[in-house]
């Protein structure tokens, strides 16, 4: 009790040193409040800004400060982001009790006064316009000039002082609150934890901020790209119901894609496809609601393409090319397809949760083949979706595997239709029950859906496959010979994960064979129905649902295994699980038909996964191949375990090729588990003697956790040999003091300059700007 009151004595001081700093302002330069600081691209402040200013924000601040996770959700990627300010309200919380009101910039509140309302607090001066006050007001201003002033210490590894976890406390502090909290904290200055910027670009900073902040949005698309804007809104809102439910459909899927029209790629022009109040023709009134599917509250939905405006982030860049051939291959799937509408389905919750139930109209052969055809993009939604981090899915899934699909004629069948239509009530996801649930009930509820859905759908692919007919490697969708989403893999890198075409890397301990329910279910759950700002209870009941799937997905590849071998291969994949996930194995339905594959070895995986690539040779995409990594570089991929051990999740490796030009490889670490079911206890089903790594050529992942610099082939040699003679963690910093460039180098953004510049030769149309948040301070 004596505690408490202390602590709470303590709350009310601060906030009255903080009442008293505010009033301070508020004497010498009036009350806060929204500046109109949105000016025309080509005004003087306009051009000062968009050529000055925003290169330097974007490459020293934006790396840290680009979206949800954000500190303090200051995002300076936009207009928008910059004038909105910062909140003291986390976005990533797994124990709040009751859903949080969203706070996603464009949608939750349509201009500064009202994200004011909402508690977020400016770093661009809102008191008189002097230029005085314009620094001394300026939250941004002068985080800056703590940096300046207290730069970083003169070593190589920072001290316990500086926090770099990511659930770490955040003082997000407003402008009264700054001169305490520089005081207490001389070294937050921002960039936090990393060298300032330089004397140049801190002028133009300071200029800028002197004279009022003005801000400008990218010059707006050339008539042509708009001329393609036009034709593909034409198409999303046709008045007949068909088009209608297409359009919703279509919607719910690319609503995350950053769309763009390859003709016209040079000129930077991204969209994204929202639902509008407005018909094509007029100003966009962006519908907001929580999630993609639920009730717009309007008489008709207008789909419109909305022009991007933001800087370009690789965490959250979901490029989506549309073209001629693109819409005649939807009309042909939506439109040209045989069925009719005669009613467009209900926005209630479990109806609109529930693919199966709103989109049944449509042919199950036409939805599948539409998701299969962006498929990378699709699985890429949970990952850089509506959670930046893709955590809530990610300690449900190994470290490295593959995926396949069935091919729609065995898996979008007339039979495969009438199965999801007798069982849609079983299909539905937890989103239904919106962003507050209570998590065991619930589950309790969706495990026996679940085993319904399973019961029937086991019982008919019993009798599709009956003496393993058709349970061969034919299963397996082949892109149609030219599709390279027909072969994905799916890298976790701790709290992140990337997702790209190719089966990349060695062997992995498992793989996914994605049916069209397994997918629909996996986009639904993850992205269009999950909500970050959802309680502990849809967020538990998110992450347990997804055992299910992945399960299944893996039952779907156990079944080209011998039958015999299955049982034992899954033992090996959930060895030391707890007593209950092993009763749920012994009790579980199981597919009981012989495989149709011959095999001739002891080692039917190994044998298996040839046979994959064999299969799919056309379309595996050879841009990750980490074959074609040149030694000694290669020598890396049989690293001794406890080299790999020591290695962050995702380090990039730039090798300097001549003048001015840079090889990129990335060495992505593979965490080894026992098992992974366990939801609290993840650090308890660490292998840690079964972790791998590979080097693949190219930039795998988003957050670089280590950058590694070589000058010369010398160095390249000394640092292969080098890494496999690290041993432990002083070995490794000797390395890295030898060759890494660390958050702390003096040349840090220079060398931030070149990874940016190399990843943009590498990239291309995928090219975004990493973060940094995640760099080890080793």
């Amino acid at each position: 009790m004596k505690r408490a009151l202390t602590t709470l004595f303590g709350l009310i001081l601060l906030s009255g040193c903080a009442y008293l700093g505010a009033a301070h302002y508020d004497e010498l330069f009036g009350k806060e409040q929204p500046q109109e600081r949105v000016v025309g691209a080509a005004s003087p402040e306009g051009v000062e800004f968009l050529t000055d200013v925003k290169p330097v924000l974007d490459s020293r601040c934006v790396v840290c400060h680009g979206c949800y996770d954000a500190p303090c959700q200051l995002k300076l990627s936009s207009v928008e982001g910059i004038d909105r300010g910062l909140s003291k309200e986390r976005v990533y919380d797994g124990t709040r009790l009751l859903a949080q009101e969203p706070s996603r910039l464009l949608f939750d509140a349509v201009n500064t006064a009202q994200w004011r309302e909402k508690g977020f607090t400016p770093v661009l001066n809102e008191r008189i316009q002097t230029e005085e006050a314009n620094l001394a007001g300026s939250v941004l201003y002068n985080a800056l000039v703590l940096k300046q002033s207290s730069p970083l210490p003169a070593q190589a590894i920072l001290g316990d002082e500086f926090d770099f976890s990511l659930d770490r406390e955040q003082t997000c502090t407003t402008m009264g609150e700054f001169d305490s909290f520089a005081k207490d904290n001389p070294h937050s200055g921002m960039p936090y934890g990393l060298p300032g910027i330089s004397t140049e670009e801190f002028q133009h900073l300071a200029k800028w901020l002197r004279k009022g902040g003005y801000l400008a949005h990218i010059e707006p698309p050339e008539p042509d790209v708009l001329e393609q804007v036009k034709r593909w809104e034409a198409f999303f809102n046709q008045d007949d119901l068909k088009a209608q439910l297409a359009a919703r459909y279509i919607y719910e899927h690319w609503y995350l894609a950053h769309i763009y029209f390859p003709e016209h790629a040079d000129k930077h022009s991204y969209f994204k496809l929202v639902r509008s109040s407005t018909p094509p023709g007029q100003d966009i009134k962006v519908i907001s609601t929580r999630r993609p599917y639920e009730d717009p509250k309007v008489e008709r939905v207008y789909y419109r393409l909305m022009h991007d405006r933001s800087t370009i982030l690789a965490k959250t860049h979901l490029p989506l090319a549309l073209n001629d051939e693109k819409l005649e291959r939807i009309r042909s799937q939506f439109i040209d397809a045989d069925y009719q509408v005669s009613k467009l389905p209900s926005y209630k919750p479990e109806v609109a949760s529930n693919p199966f139930k709103a989109f049944s109209a449509i042919p199950v052969n036409s939805r599948y083949q539409f998701m299969l055809d962006e498929a990378e993009l699709i699985i890429m939604g949970f990952i850089k979706g509506p959670v930046c981090r893709g955590q809530i899915a990610l300690n449900v899934i190994n470290d490295q595997f593959w995926v396949a699909f069935a091919k729609p004629e065995m898996a979008a069948t007339p039979k495969v239709g009438e199965l999801l239509l007798q069982h849609e009530d079983a299909l539905a996801l937890p989103a239904e029950e919106e962003s507050n649930a209570l998590p065991i009930s619930s589950w309790v509820k969706y495990s026996k859906r679940q085993n319904q859905y399973l019961s029937a759908k086991v019982a008919l692919a019993n009798k599709m496959f009956e003496n393993g007919q058709h349970l061969t490697t034919d299963l397996l969708w082949q892109g149609d010979g030219h599709n390279q989403n027909a072969a994905l893999t799916v890298f976790r890198h701790f709290d992140s994960a990337t997702v790209v075409k190719g089966w990349i890397g060695q062997q992995p301990k498992t793989a996914w064979v994605l049916d069209y329910a397994l997918f629909e279910r996996i986009h639904y759950l993850l992205v269009a129905g999950f909500d970050v700002y959802g309680n502990i209870g849809h967020q538990l009941l998110t992450r347990l649902y997804m055992d299910f799937l992945r399960l299944e997905g893996e039952a779907n590849y156990l079944a080209l295994l011998p039958e015999a071998k299955r049982k034992e291969i899954k033992a090996q994949w959930y060895r030391k699980s707890p007593p209950s996930l092993t009763n749920f194995f012994e009790d579980e339905l199981s597919f009981s038909q012989p495989t149709g594959i011959d095999y001739k070895t002891s080692d039917p995986q190994a044998e298996l996964f040839t046979m994959l690539k064999a299969k799919l040779q056309s379309v595996l995409s050879p841009r990750f191949d980490y074959t074609k990594v040149p030694e000694p570089l290669a020598s890396i991929n049989h690293l001794p375990v406890k080299a790999v051990n020591l290695l962050p999740q995702i380090s990039f490796v730039l090798v300097k090729d001549g003048t001015d030009k840079h090889k990129a490889y990335t060495l992505i670490h593979h965490n080894a588990h026992y098992n992974i079911s366990s939801l609290l206890n993840e650090e308890g089903q660490r292998a840690y003697a079964e972790d791998t790594v590979t080097i693949v050529p190219g930039f795998i992942g988003d957050y670089p956790e280590a950058i590694w610099y070589l000058h010369n082939e010398q160095q390249v040699a000394a640092f292969a040999s080098g890494l496999a003679k690290v041993t432990d963690e002083a070995a490794y910093r000797d390395l890295k003091s030898e060759f890494a460039i660390r958050r702390t180098h003096p040349q840090f953004w220079q060398y931030s300059d070149i990874l940016h510049k190399t990843a943009k030769e590498y990239r291309g149309v995928e090219f975004g700007l990493f973060d940094y948040n995640r760099l080890e301070n080793r």
